[in-house]
């Protein structure tokens, strides 16, 4: 019954959301909620249920409690672990201790980042400390290993065990191993305290990487002021400016934000320092061979292999398609008297050169991507390949931690309801720049039968509705949304046995398919037709700007890989063997091989590559999960993307089962072949090519 609930909750606010949408068109429930502002219910007597249903995070103070509980629990789990006899019981306790801390720390997670409350992202961050440092301790727990490790040595058991439940068995021992649970006392010791400053350089280097650099006003041109905030007497500078039209704006921004902290620089060298030293002393050659085991790469030499051939397909594509000649004759006609191409001009360039080309305008066509009308698109495309549809709840007193905040639950037509998607879509200044997500709570069976079902946040910053128009998407927009709306479904969509596996928890390479996979729906004309239609007018979007979209993208799309394969060899040279000299030496010397734009003299980039610690040795994650999206895209969904029997077989083959199973089965399984290296790189550079129909539609237009 309580799937029925949203739905009357929208009836009453319906009048509410046409008031402020004004348009001849007639939204679905859900395109009609999220095109309209909030509407929250005042009612004096309803208790606050606090954050996310928590009861004791209705006050900072809950944090401890559910901290403390959350400890107290996991000690109790550990000595029934230790008592248990092998079998699979042993990976459910296992996964019950997983769960027990998980549930705390990445809630915590969140909060320390996107709560309005400083007070709440200070109480979250000690919470996310103190149960790092548990967990820590417990993947160095001798006795707690044994228990373990009795049921993989065990053949007999362990053979007759489920294939999910021997892989979790297998993940959680690889976790003992990679914190030196093998080691002598001493070492152990060594490898915890390397751990926990670890986790500590992480977060500054974190934070660290999104601080502004300031520079006195006097010392910049003051016609160039009004595009920085000012302190004082200084100008703060927070951010490149990539979409300034002005070349000035971008090379100061570039030059300053980029300016060199030496305390900065001491701790990504301390960072990258600590993690070789804690891989050698486990037992690896280096922190890249640590991480990437269990990925669908398996090796930094089949990455540096893949990221290799990448460049040498572009380097005859880059010739042939003379993209940086191309931003330097616009920059030329745009600016003749400064003319040399510079890494601050090839975001921008790129992109006047794809909306010359084309006339891709955004403010053509952000009137046809409502939020309303994309949400009501992605629950169609869902509605019609899975059965699933996304249901606006009202949030409870206390559950959300901003008004604009909405909630949605995803209701299978015959499973029922499979998880909860809070949408944190509005800017706010205290959010992280980046479009993100978080699982706020994994699926796994329960004792009784029943199944936990799976929490996450889908993090973006769109603008604020306004008086007379909803919030309207750019064309890139819209793309992030069903981007971070793919990982969402991974996770509702997964039905793991054990939460440890649940949803996005696999393999890096693995987990950013179904997201990209999404964003080709997002420009394929038969999925944009059911929903882009102008706000006003209800006309839909011409195919013809779409076709002229997606073949924009391709502009210069030789430049913009060959720079996300220089971004993944930095990362894997930082993580492979230490080399005698500074990081800014070894980017300059990467830069000079794997990349057609100069250095620029006193300016650090690798200072802001946040993804070096989420991503430590596994950037290049993203164009493989990119390579494995065009193969699926291209053999299964192509011919007809709203296939309900393809739907299916993707979510039965590839969504199901998280972190489960070994992931190149699971591409094996989708592709009904195993891919090699060179399939991944010629996937890659195919998407690349143009689309003569494109051609031949705008001139018959």
């Amino acid at each position: 019954m309580s799937a029925y609930r949203p739905l009357l909750r929208l009836l009453r606010h319906g009048t509410a959301a046409a008031r402020v949408c004004r348009t001849v068109t007639t939204w679905s429930p859900v395109g009609a909620a999220f095109n309209a502002k909030v509407q929250r219910r005042l009612d004096l007597f309803q208790q606050n249920v606090g954050l996310f249903g928590v009861p004791e995070l209705s006050s900072i103070e809950g944090f401890e409690v559910v901290q403390d509980r959350a400890l107290q629990e996991t000690e109790q789990l550990v000595e029934k672990a230790c008592r248990c006899p092998p079998g699979v019981q042993t990976v459910e306790i296992f996964d019950k201790l997983s769960d027990s801390l998980c549930r705390v720390a990445d809630m915590a997670d969140f909060i320390k980042v996107a709560h309005p409350n400083p007070s709440y992202r200070e109480a979250a961050e000690r919470t996310c400390i103190n149960i790092g440092t548990m967990v820590e301790r417990l993947n160095t727990n001798v006795e707690l290993c044994k228990s373990l490790k009795d049921l993989l040595d065990n053949k007999e058991i362990f053979a007759k065990l489920d294939p999910e439940t021997r892989r979790v068995a297998e993940l959680f021992m690889f976790d003992f191993e990679i914190s030196g649970i093998h080691l002598d006392k001493k070492k152990r010791k060594e490898a915890v305290n390397l751990n926990v400053k670890l986790l500590d350089l992480s977060n500054q280097f974190l934070m660290s990487c999104h601080m502004p650099n300031r520079i006195e006003k006097r010392v910049l041109p003051e016609h160039i002021h009004q595009h920085f905030s000012k302190d004082g007497k200084y100008i703060q500078i927070s951010g490149l400016h990539a979409d300034a039209p002005d070349d000035l704006v971008r090379e100061v921004a570039y030059k300053i934000f980029l300016y060199p902290n030496a305390n900065v620089m001491h701790i990504l060298e301390e960072l990258l320092a600590c993690r070789d030293k804690l891989a050698r002393l486990v037992g690896y050659e280096s922190y890249a061979h640590r991480a990437l085991k269990g990925t669908m790469a398996k090796s930094p030499e089949a990455v540096m292999s893949f990221l290799q051939q990448i460049t040498d397909k572009l380097s005859d594509r880059l010739r042939q398609d003379k993209d940086f000649e191309m931003m330097t004759e616009m920059k030329t006609k745009l600016n003749p008297r400064n003319s040399e191409l510079m890494p601050w001009d090839h975001p921008y360039f790129s992109g006047v050169i794809r909306a010359e080309r084309f006339n891709i305008e955004p403010s053509l066509y952000s009137p046809y991507f409502s939020l309303g009308a994309c949400m009501e698109g992605l629950n169609g495309l869902f509605t019609q390949l899975y059965g699933v549809s996304l249901l606006a709840e009202q949030p409870s007193v206390g559950e959300v931690w901003s008004e604009d905040v909405r909630k949605l639950a995803v209701v299978h037509e015959t499973e029922g309801l499979l998880g909860y998607i809070y949408c944190d879509f509005f800017y706010r200044p205290e959010k992280p720049p980046q479009d993100c997500h978080f699982t706020i709570r994994g699926g796994r069976q329960l004792d009784d039968g029943q199944y936990q079902l799976p929490m996450v946040v889908l993090m973006l910053n769109l603008p604020h509705p306004t008086q007379s128009a909803p919030t309207l998407l750019s064309p890139g927009m819209m793309e992030n949304l069903f981007h971070e709306m793919g990982h969402a479904m991974h996770s509702m969509l997964g039905r793991t046995r054990y939460q440890h596996v649940t949803g996005t928890r696999c393999s890096t390479d693995f987990a950013e398919v179904p997201s990209i996979l999404m964003e080709y729906f997002a420009t394929d004309y038969r999925v944009i037709s059911q929903f882009a239609r102008h706000y006003q007018t209800g006309q839909p979007l011409p195919q013809s700007m779409v076709a002229r979209l997606c073949e924009s993208k391709k502009v210069c799309g030789a430049a913009d890989t060959q720079l996300q394969v220089f971004y993944a060899i930095l990362d894997q040279v930082y993580h492979g063997k230490p080399q005698n000299r500074s990081t800014t030496d070894i980017m300059i010397d990467m830069q000079k091989k794997y990349y057609g734009l100069p250095y620029v003299t006193n300016t650090a980039w690798q200072l802001r590559f946040s993804h070096l610690v989420g991503y430590g040795a596994k950037y290049y994650s993203y164009l493989m999960s990119r390579a494995v999206a065009s193969m699926v895209w291209k053999q299964c969904f192509y011919k007809d993307p709203l296939n309900r029997e393809t739907g299916e077989r993707y979510r039965r083959e590839m969504l199901a089962h998280g972190g489960g199973k070994e992931p190149m089965l699971m591409v094996e399984g989708m592709l009904q072949k195993r891919p090699s290296i060179e399939d991944f790189v010629n996937a890659l550079v195919s998407d690349l090519d143009p689309d003569f129909e494109t051609f031949i539609m705008d001139s018959e237009g």
